[in-house]
């Protein structure tokens, strides 16, 4: 056995929807062409979209984070230089005077009198000797014999040679920071230079960082003790809010919680010889604002690219469909011309055979009724002779009657001859109305004839145009009532044809009736009614090499328009 290979389903998509309707079938052929062509040519814009915008943000929050890290680097190494020079110059001092000279209060105070003309930040300065009490002292503050034996300034600046302090209040009442050198001379003497900076010159190094509103740098100890001022975290010397892994001499970025909640870059690292790390916190979208830009240009520039995809393909949709109708309508009505073509010809052979059958046994019925005449000519005492003479005439009219019939026939098979000669369609249809005037008269129909003249003159067949005509004339007078109104207008086309167009205002057909109008043997007059009259008209407009047309509206009337060119399709030799 044979086996068939499943279709997909989704190929279905472009199966045509098996509706009644044509509209529907058209709406839905549509829509799955706008559907799927969107779906090809947008879901490959919209993967582009996805894939630049996540290559742009790993770019971006590299190139972002590689700035904070040069940022924090540099605000660090110039915290180190800040310190370092301040405590270089106080060591300088420790090893470049002598502890007499240091010993004198108007070196002291010339000496702190230069620290904070040259360098700044500077409170106070004072020389503690080797048992921790102040001898000499030089600023603000009455501190002059203080024992400084148990402060960590004195023990760790012995134990290590110099000392950084955190920032804590003290006497003085405000943050400040405590540098401190111990020196020795030769004869084994040491003394101690302590001094003690204002924090505020540290703030304004990190403030430099030139960081927005949102953003926020300031300093910590190791127990996460705020040194310097904080915008949002916390006050100096408050736990700050952030919990911060050990830090080290190298720049760390981690991921945290603002104290607003908002999600943030937190950046920090270690500053050498000191218990500070240096913490910057940044707002995730200050930090990556380029890359949100970014992101939203594409985005727009994805969306509008999207719509005029979408509408372009609305558009060519539309076109296609169109053409496709169009196609449809064109082989529907070919498919119907040819199937009308094939009965005609089926029918005519038929009638052909029909005819010539009949017109045998009608040929002896005439010659017997004329034989049966002429014996009565002979016997004129016949006491019944007028009866059988009646008899006879009935019998002789009844066969022409039967011979116009299958003459009929015989046009409708193609059996009659055809003669080709110069007409005016004007006097043909002038002709064909006296078939019919009294009729008309009769039943009080008004008659309007708009003849053109002068009118083109066609080659064409005269009997069978007029046969044509009285078809039509004939149907339009059994469409309308009495009193109706029946028109003829005649026209000339630029081609060198003519064109007629009969109208009435009887009762119209509906669509359906007329798709089989020109069907052989299909008639709305149920028995009265042959079937054969439209049929036998447009098998001899075409074979005249014309078109025949009809607009209809049930109870408005009907308009059969035909179309005769200047010289017939077929000529008399090719009959």
């Amino acid at each position: 056995m044979y086996k068939f290979a499943k279709t997909p389903s989704w190929l279905y998509l472009f199966k045509p929807p098996s509706e009644k309707s044509p509209a529907a079938r058209y709406k839905k052929m549509r829509m799955n062409m706008v559907v799927i062509t969107s779906i090809v040519t947008v879901l490959p814009l919209f993967f582009m979209f996805v894939v630049n915008s996540w290559q742009y943000y790993k770019s971006s929050k590299n190139e972002s984070l590689a700035s904070l890290q040069v940022l924090e680097d540099k605000t660090r190494h110039s915290i180190e230089l800040f310190l370092e020079e301040r405590l270089s110059t106080i060591r300088f001092i420790s090893s470049a005077y002598s502890y007499e000279e240091l010993e004198d209060p108007q070196k002291i105070l010339r000496i702190f009198s230069v620290l904070r003309t040259e360098l700044g930040g500077f409170i106070d300065v004072g020389l503690i000797n080797d048992t921790g009490t102040m001898i000499n002292y030089a600023g603000p503050y009455t501190l002059l014999g203080k024992d400084y034996e148990q402060q960590p300034s004195f023990q760790k600046a012995i134990l290590k040679g110099q000392y950084i302090s955190d920032v804590f209040m003290g006497y003085r009442a405000f943050p400040h920071i405590v540098l401190a050198t111990h020196h020795i001379n030769e004869n084994g003497k040491g003394w101690i230079i302590r001094a003690t900076i204002d924090t505020s010159s540290i703030d304004e190094i990190v403030r430099s960082m030139g960081l927005d509103s949102r953003s926020d740098a300031f300093l910590v100890n190791s127990d996460g003790i705020i040194q310097t001022k904080s915008l949002s975290h916390g006050k100096i010397l408050e736990k700050c809010t952030i919990n911060l892994p050990q830090s080290t001499d190298k720049t760390q970025t981690i991921e945290g919680v603002s104290s607003s909640g908002e999600d943030s870059i937190v950046a920090f690292t270690r500053v050498k010889n000191t218990d500070f790390t240096l913490v910057t916190v940044v707002p995730r979208k200050s930090l990556y604002k380029e890359w949100h830009s970014l992101k939203v240009d594409m985005l727009i520039v994805f969306l509008v690219s999207a719509f005029l995809i979408v509408i372009t393909i609305f558009k060519i949709s539309k076109i296609l469909i169109h053409q496709v109708q169009v196609a449809d309508s064109k082989r529907e009505s070919a498919f119907r011309e040819l199937q009308h073509s094939q009965k005609l010809s089926s029918i005519g052979r038929l009638a052909a055979g029909v005819a010539h059958e009949i017109n045998n046994p009608l040929a002896i019925i005439n010659e017997k009724a004329g034989l049966m005449s002429d014996l009565m000519e002979f016997e004129p005492e016949f006491k019944n002779r007028t009866k059988f003479m009646d008899l006879t005439s009935a019998i002789t009219k009844s066969v022409e009657r039967c011979r116009s019939i299958t003459h009929r026939l015989l046009g409708f098979a193609k059996r009659i001859d055809v003669k080709i000669e110069l007409l005016d369609i004007n006097e043909v249809i002038k002709e064909v109305i006296g078939f019919v005037e009294r009729e008309t008269l009769y039943r009080k129909i008004d008659l309007q004839l708009e003849l053109k003249q002068p009118i083109h003159l066609i080659s064409s067949d005269h009997g069978q145009l007029q046969q044509v005509f009285l078809n039509i004339l004939t149907n339009a007078i059994n469409a309308v009532t009495d009193h109706g109104v029946i028109s003829i207008e005649t026209r000339s086309e630029e081609d060198g044809g003519a064109s007629i167009t009969i109208k009435d205002n009887g009762c119209g057909m509906n669509a359906e009736t007329q798709k089989r109008i020109f069907d052989p043997f299909f008639s709305t007059k149920k028995e009265l009614g042959t079937g054969l009259g439209l049929s036998i008209t447009y098998g001899i407009i075409k074979k005249l090499g014309g078109e025949i047309n009809v607009e209809s509206k049930e109870n408005e009337g009907s308009a059969f328009t035909i179309i005769l060119p200047k010289e017939p399709l077929i000529t008399e030799e090719e009959q």
